[in-house]
């Protein structure tokens, strides 16, 4: 049997990576990418528009895994880059802080988030961007919302496993929303 070598250190396989899904937390990045004025202050939010495998369509924020040996700032680089495209220009700051930690667990109700296939950790960034953003990957498009826009009911209510809570924190963080 030919065994598949690879090429990409930190990656697993898929069975290994829903073995250690089953045993331990994963650590993942989560980027609410935006758009500011001269000032500093947040004028547009981008939110993904993404189709999960159950065909339901949905609005995400950038996230992803953290790989092995891979440090925090070249997984918000790397996944920024996968999700905008290679022109986005991510401003990530010399010592990036996360506004905050989500903890996502398989059982709903432990805390706002919810990822029913593990328990993660992620570390969550506000990411200012100002270049040419072209949705790839697995998202569909891109669309800029205000930040009054991207908080109302309406956006909220597309945002599964508790993403639009973590949105409304990262507003709140960048103090746009009280």
């Amino acid at each position: 049997m030919f065994e598949k070598t690879e090429t990409v250190p930190g990656w697993l396989a898929p069975e290994e990576l829903e073995s250690v899904r089953e045993r331990m937390p994963i650590l993942y990045v989560d980027a609410v990418p935006v758009r500011v004025d001269d000032t500093g202050l947040v004028t547009r939010v981008g939110l993904l528009l993404r189709i999960a495998s159950d065909g339901a369509v949905s609005r995400a924020l950038v996230s992803g895994r953290v790989l092995h040996h891979e440090r925090v700032r070249d997984a918000l680089l790397r996944h920024l880059e996968k999700d905008l495209g290679p022109v986005a220009l991510p401003h990530i700051p010399a010592s990036p802080q996360p506004f905050t930690v989500a903890e996502y667990f398989p059982t709903p109700g432990v805390t706002p988030y919810h990822d029913p296939r593990q328990h993660a950790v992620s570390l969550a960034y506000v990411v200012p961007v100002s270049g040419d953003c072209r949705p790839r990957q697995d998202a569909l498009d891109l669309v800029w919302f205000t930040p009054e826009e991207a908080a109302s009911p309406l956006v909220q209510q597309e945002m599964p496993g508790g993403q639009g809570v973590l949105l409304m924190q990262a507003l709140a963080h960048v103090g746009v929303l009280s």
